[in-house]
């Protein structure tokens, strides 16, 4: 192995070569106490020290940087106190995410270090949220993010580069090619040859270092990124290198050609670099063994100080608790007498959107067609022109790195806001709302300042794919809020309490209203309270707990049939108002649970089961689901109609009256 020092000092190699030791070293005594069970289980990363070592430090120290597996070298170099690192790995609740997660599943704002998780390829989007941060605040600063060649075959690596060279944003993507994905070989994982390929049909840079060289990936990385901070822009670097372990010890490596192991244990990184820091003179034997004693030291203190720490104790109150970040919101209710215009359900939400980012200039707006064309629906026509295009940025066809570059702005403190041109394409984004978003703040304190907005509902003859009422995919989910306004009113003060609120909130809008009802709606900026249902009609003969489109059926239907019932508009489905179900259910002993979604795994069940587990001795019939059918949607309206609620809600009535 060829080393070029160029101009680097005694001291720039002396600090690589403890940069490289450490995490072997640490790496060695996992391996001792995985045979002695003190440990469960662990992801190596023997061999591939240089590419973390030298790219980390290559970097300043307050460039986020997103590592996976084996990418202890990352955490070392930042000089993470080794028993929290340690704690983290023994599920310790003075570990970095309480007991809640293992390994690097964590990350850490004051390290500028954001981990994985274990679907692997959503980092890469994240990545280009705190990219595109720092960019649009002209900070100078790029991000790295590691993925590795198996990992490469996901949709999110395309998502997260493609976004990146659209927009131009310093992320440096370090492909470590190790020559498997766990057992699969390259040639059964990819044709390309070299990710270098990749680089030009992205539009972006493509660069190749041998991953065991930590010089050469030092180097490298130094002089990408001195050029990158003045000139942004991203950069696919390729780290040729090889896995000398399992991809985790319990997998073994059968799989493996002996002849790969004997090949690529003559480039050792470690072994490598210190017999040409001792050729050069730069390192002696005294030198060598001083720093193994050193970092030795270090670890076995460490490992005392968490063998020594007690097992985590489950606290059911902070467990929940801690799904969300706290918050409380202010109180923004109109004043009775404050102005008003009559306002469209979609004016409503324009207006509420605007006037947030009026409030707050970190907000940013993303999603396909939202800037010059003003969305599909016309609720950011305008918007370009009042925020600039830096705020309000159309997206490449790619929900799932919209949704992750979210959460990538909030980590660098910004809001985000992603439209959903129609709530069915959420499932494209799916993972990165359900475990990235929703489960942030749980694993590692850092909340996700996002707000998705979903055009939804049926009712337009749209078809299977235009029309699908997926609130309930999302109400199963802690740590996201879930709302669904059915007025101008509440669409408006909603959404702006949803932008608000520093926690993920899946917003949605059913299309059908749009432009099909208005109110007199405030002219200032204000909030509806998120968890609050409210009374849309006071009576006392049954009760119809409901929202959305749901609300404006049964008030059709009370009007029709001259009944005296006490509609209740949810308005938030996570969390729902459980008060105002139970007193609606005092006052009338009846109920029924209406929503346009289908009815098996609806939140009608839900509401329903909590009904007779809390008041069951307040009902005087049986309770009532009035849902859609367990169908897809269908396009004919006339099979349309017959397939939603509304066709089956007055029989529902009728029924529970006569019971």
């Amino acid at each position: 192995m060829q080393f070029d020092r160029k101009d680097y000092s005694n001291d720039d190699l002396l600090r690589l070569y403890e940069g490289l030791v450490k995490p072997r070293m640490i790496e060695e005594k996992m391996l001792i106490l995985l045979r002695q069970g003190k440990v469960s289980k662990w992801f190596s990363g023997i061999g591939q020290e240089a590419i973390s070592v030298g790219s980390t430090l290559a970097l300043h120290p307050d460039e986020y940087i997103l590592p996976l597996h084996r990418n202890l070298g990352v955490f070392t170099s930042r000089q993470l106190p080794l028993d929290q690192l340690f704690a983290q790995w023994q599920g310790k609740k003075t570990g970095f995410t309480k007991g809640r997660d293992r390994s690097f599943h964590f990350g850490t704002n004051e390290h500028h270090i954001v981990g994985m998780i274990s679907h692997l390829g959503p980092q890469l989007a994240v990545a280009d949220g705190i990219a595109l941060a720092s960019k649009l605040e002209n900070e100078g600063k790029i991000t790295v993010v590691y993925s590795g060649d198996g990992g490469a075959s996901e949709g999110d690596f395309h998502e997260g580069l493609n976004v990146a060279a659209v927009w131009q944003l310093p992320v440096i993507f370090i492909v470590e090619n190790n020559g498997y994905g766990l057992s699969t070989p390259s040639n059964e994982q990819f044709r390309h040859g070299s990710f270098t390929n990749k680089g030009p049909a992205y539009g972006m840079e493509a660069v190749q270092v041998d991953g065991n060289n930590v010089l050469e990936v030092y180097d490298t990385v130094r002089r990408l990124a001195e050029d990158m901070r003045q000139n942004p822009r991203p950069v696919l670097l390729e780290a040729l290198t090889f896995r000398m372990r399992g991809h985790e010890e319990a997998s073994g490596t059968k799989y493996v050609p002996q002849e790969l192991f004997d090949e690529w244990g003559q480039k050792d990184p470690v072994e490598n670099f210190e017999r040409y820091l001792l050729e050069q003179g730069v390192l002696d034997e005294e030198a060598k063994q001083r720093y193994r004693r050193t970092i030795k030291d270090e670890i076995d203190e460490a490992w005392r100080v968490v063998f020594d720490t007690p097992e985590v104790t489950a606290d059911t109150a902070e467990e929940v608790a801690d799904m969300y970040r706290p918050f409380t919101a202010p109180d923004q209710t109109p004043a009775p007498d404050a102005p008003t215009t009559e306002r469209r359900y979609v004016d409503a939400i324009s207006d509420g959107l605007r006037q947030s980012m009026e409030r707050y200039p970190n907000l940013v707006l993303m999603g396909q067609d939202i800037a010059e064309y003003g969305g599909v629906f016309k609720i950011t026509d305008g918007f370009v022109q009042q925020f600039g295009k830096g705020r309000v940025r159309n997206t490449p066809l790619c929900e799932s790195a919209i949704v992750g570059t979210g959460l990538g702005l909030s980590i660098k403190g910004k809001k985000a806001m992603v439209e959903m041109q129609f709530a069915d394409f959420v499932t494209c984004g799916f993972n990165q709302i359900v475990n990235n978003l929703a489960k942030s703040h749980y694993r590692w304190g850092q909340n996700a300042d996002v707000v998705v907005r979903m055009p939804t509902g049926a009712g337009s003859a749209a078809g299977p794919f235009h029309s699908q009422s997926n609130e309930a995919w999302f109400v199963h989910t802690p740590g996201l809020k879930v709302v669904y306004p059915s007025t101008p009113y509440d669409a408006k003060g909603l959404l702006a309490a949803a932008i608000e609120d520093p926690n993920p909130v899946i917003y949605f809008e059913h299309k059908l209203l749009y432009r099909s009802i208005a109110e007199q709606v405030p002219t200032d900026y204000y909030t509806v309270p998120i968890g609050k249902a409210r009374t849309a009609r006071e009576g006392s003969e049954l009760s119809i707990i409901t929202y959305g489109l749901g609300v404006h059926w049964a008030l059709k239907l009370a009007d029709e049939m001259q009944l005296d019932a006490d509609i209740v508009d949810l308005r938030t489905l996570l969390p729902w108002d459980q008060e105002a179900v139970r007193t609606t259910v005092a006052k009338t002993g009846r109920v029924i649970i209406l929503h346009e979604d289908t009815l098996t795994g609806g939140i009608g069940g839900e509401i329903g089961a909590w009904i007779a587990e809390h008041c069951f001795s307040l009902l005087d019939a049986p309770i009532q689901r009035v849902a859609s059918l367990d169908s897809a949607i269908p396009f004919a309206p006339p099979l349309e109609k017959n397939f939603l609620a509304d066709a089956r809600l007055r029989q529902c009535v009728e029924k529970l009256l006569a019971y």
